[in-house]
């Protein structure tokens, strides 16, 4: 008797959506795109025949990052031997006592992932999984993203991928990839704004109570500043950037402080930081700003005198750059309400 699950049957002209679930998988990610799709069949009655389906190497209870235990559905092999609409692929990740976030990749995961790709239509990760679809082989030569904590981290283990860590997802063909773990709703949005049209994607978005396309990307709640470099001359470098951000600085003027040339200041900084003296300055600026718009009423003005713009045009030109907003948005956004 053919294996069967919620009343699709094999054959059936249901779009079958499989979501991976293992040990450590991020809650969010398995629990999130489910919700949308169930929305949009209330919203549609019908038409939107979406079958979501959670599916494990068994089917014991996996216990998720957030200790929160889920009942796969169905095993790999079993979900192999059908023609599945879309994959849906979450992360997992591991904090090292340093604090820093490293991506969990499974040989055996990873093996699985390439499998039921070759019998998807359409492949998606949310936040980490990105680097799964990586490793399987399935970003290479493709635009993609991930959650912006590990997004060096993919960039350097994978360098045949164009990895962009600002948008909240990407689509590059039939692959498409989300941001951070929240980024799986927007994602699913967008899914389902593909399959049945923006007005029901939209209708979605309302009883979700979000947007059905987010205002500017990740890079607004990320820390762009957190790079870690290796020698003690670049140190002193972006210390000295950092106590004197509000002053004008070139740089001549820091290559003279580090005593090199200008030549080599730019090759140290492409190196260490991969970008120029010049970018690193104006995300420097940008940070600063941020934080001041965050916990202060400092007028625009102020801010960019304080952060070396000079200015609030090239203030406002760098936000829409670097965080495609702008600073009265993001401090509307962002600002946190002082206490009495």
């Amino acid at each position: 008797m053919p294996f069967t699950w919620g009343g699709l049957v094999p054959g059936s002209n249901g779009r079958l959506v499989v979501v991976l679930v293992f040990e450590g998988v991020d809650l969010l990610d398995v629990t999130g795109p489910p919700e949308v799709f169930a929305l949009a069949r209330r919203e549609t009655r019908e038409a939107a025949d979406y079958e979501v389906v959670l599916t494990a190497e068994t089917l014991e209870p996996v216990v998720t990052g957030a200790g929160v235990r889920v009942l796969p559905d169905a095993t790999f092999e079993q979900v192999a031997a059908r023609r599945i609409d879309t994959l849906i692929v979450p992360g997992s990740v591991e904090v090292d006592g340093e604090g820093r976030v490293h991506p969990l990749v499974d040989a055996g995961l990873v093996g699985w992932v390439g499998q039921l790709a070759s019998v998807t239509r359409r492949i998606t990760s949310v936040c980490v999984g990105a680097h799964l679809l990586a490793a399987a082989g399935l970003l290479d030569g493709r635009r993609a993203t991930t959650h912006w904590s590990t997004a060096q981290r993919l960039a350097a283990d994978h360098p045949q991928v164009e990895v962009d860590a600002d948008p909240v997802f990407i689509r590059d063909g039939d692959v498409w990839t989300g941001a951070g773990i929240s980024a799986c709703l927007d994602l699913s949005l967008a899914l389902i704004a593909e399959d049945l049209g923006e007005a029901v994607a939209l209708r979605v978005a309302r009883q979700l109570v979000m947007y059905l396309k987010r205002p500017g990307g990740q890079s607004q709640f990320s820390v762009p500043l957190e790079q870690v470099s290796t020698t003690r001359r670049i140190e002193d470098i972006r210390h000295h950037i950092m106590r004197n951000i509000g002053r004008p600085l070139t740089i001549a003027g820091i290559a003279a402080h580090a005593h090199v040339s200008e030549r080599h200041l730019t090759r140290l900084f492409k190196t260490e930081l991969g970008m120029t003296p010049h970018a690193y300055i104006e995300s420097v600026r940008v940070e600063k700003a941020r934080r001041e718009l965050e916990s202060t009423d400092a007028t625009l003005d102020r801010i960019a005198a304080l952060t070396g713009f000079g200015t609030t045009d090239t203030l406002v030109r760098a936000f829409r750059r670097r965080l495609n907003t702008t600073p009265t948005e993001y401090r509307r956004r962002f600002r946190t309400p002082r206490t009495a």
